[in-house]
């Protein structure tokens, strides 16, 4: 019945990848958009972190962490968030929902475990108006949509004791489109330039977690986790023309050529992300932990879009998180095996827009809830996991946008044991 369940959620969520408009944040206008988050609603309530891992949840982000799973274990993650908007001299309020991930891990022997899934990996969905000139006022209207998905497989496996290592390869895929409409007061036409990428590419997350035992009931908790550098080739179209202000009707619109210009197929070099992670805790009680991140995003660049006020510099990420389960074989009290988690996150996003560093601060919490036990042969181990994040992007300087957000997650874990051999009595 799981595997019949699981197979209608992924087609649902195979379309509504595709259909969802997954950000409306003004600065998915620049590079390929807003970079989704790569964490399931467990990692990401104890502030993103990805060393953690368990026998019976999947980690998106930590490849390494499959040697640890010892059920088959489905995964679906969906996101609500409320923004508001703000710049120097107005605001505004909107909200976005998204599915974030669809994952299946699987264990192929008692060190090792597979998985594979389908989540966004950017999203792009902005509109922004400006006006200027004082005498024929000139207005500008920017805006796009799309982004771009990924398809992964891992692979974890326990080469020693304590250490283990992991792999991923993701394929992304997907289109963006962005459009730029200028008109001029007292001018009967304007001008639309409208502009189209389809990207493709692959990139590797590459794990290692290292957990010896401390004393005989804690565990040091140390990992190295890489996503490589995403080499994304970019298949470009541009159409120019004039447009009505009145009708919205499109004339003489014309194809550009691009292949004169050396733009009809571009790459994207997304750059290398290093994670450092330390934690410590004891197993099925407590957990505390910190990450830090690194990335040279000062290489990056977008040249089709012709974007003039952005530059990039050297991003990096600080994330903090921990969790408690008060007694996780308790079968009295439900309180008692409810974990309970909670993080922080800081991220210097790397982009500077009208030389204004573009930064990101996140508290997180959440309770990840049992669901019972299915019988006494196969207890279920599945959970309900519930996630707030509260947080700020961006600032009212230099003519910007700052977003306030509070995100609520959902995250459904399901577990299941294949090739089980049933007992008649």
């Amino acid at each position: 019945m799981i595997k019949k369940v699981l197979i209608a959620l992924f087609c649902c969520a195979t379309y509504g990848m595709h259909a969802q408009n997954g950000t409306i944040s003004p600065y998915s206008y620049f590079g390929i958009g807003d970079l989704r988050t790569v964490n399931t609603v467990e990692n990401q309530m104890m502030g993103g972190l990805g060393m953690y891992a368990d026998s019976i949840h999947i980690n998106l982000k930590n490849p390494a962490a499959y040697s640890n799973l010892r059920l088959t274990t489905y995964s679906i993650g969906l996101s609500h968030k409320e923004i508001g908007l703000k710049s120097a001299t107005e605001k505004q309020n909107t909200s976005v929902t998204n599915i974030d991930y669809l994952s299946i891990g699987l264990p192929i022997s008692e060190k090792g475990a597979i998985g594979f899934g389908l989540m966004p990996y950017s999203s792009v969905g902005y509109q922004l108006v400006s006006r200027s000139g004082s005498q024929n006022e000139v207005t500008n209207i920017f805006s796009g949509e799309g982004g771009l998905n990924k398809v992964y497989m891992s692979l974890g496996y326990e080469v020693a004791k304590n250490l283990s290592l992991g792999a991923t390869v993701n394929f992304n895929f997907g289109t963006i489109e962005s459009q730029r409409v200028q008109t001029v007061e007292n001018v009967q036409f304007g001008a639309i330039d409208r502009r189209t990428s389809k990207i493709n590419g692959y990139d590797f997350n590459l794990a290692a977690n290292y957990t010896p035992k401390v004393g005989e009931k804690n565990t040091l908790y140390t990992s190295v986790m890489i996503s490589t550098q995403s080499n994304l080739v970019s298949k470009n179209n541009r159409l120019l023309g004039s447009i009505s202000p009145t009708t919205g009707l499109e004339i003489e619109v014309v194809d550009v050529d691009l292949d004169a210009q050396n733009l009809r197929n571009t790459e994207l070099k997304v750059p290398t992300i290093t994670t450092l992670g330390l934690g410590y805790g004891e197993n099925k009680k407590w957990f505390i932990g910190a990450e830090y991140s690194f990335q040279a995003l000062s290489s990056f660049s977008n040249g089709f879009l012709g974007i003039n006020n952005v530059a990039y510099q050297d991003a990096s990420s600080f994330a903090f998180g921990a969790h408690i389960i008060p007694d996780y074989t308790s079968f009295t009290n439900y309180i008692k095996r409810i974990t309970y988690r909670a993080g922080v996150r800081m991220d210097k996003t790397g982009m500077v827009v009208n030389n204004e560093e573009i930064n990101n601060f996140g508290i997180t919490f959440g309770l990840g809830l049992p669901l019972g036990a299915r019988n006494a042969s196969i207890p279920n181990f599945s959970t309900l996991n519930f996630g707030f994040e509260i947080g700020k992007r961006g600032t009212t300087d230099a003519s910007l946008i700052e977003e306030n957000y509070f995100k609520v997650n959902i995250g459904l874990t399901l577990n299941d044991k294949w090739f089980l051999k049933r007992k008649i009595n």
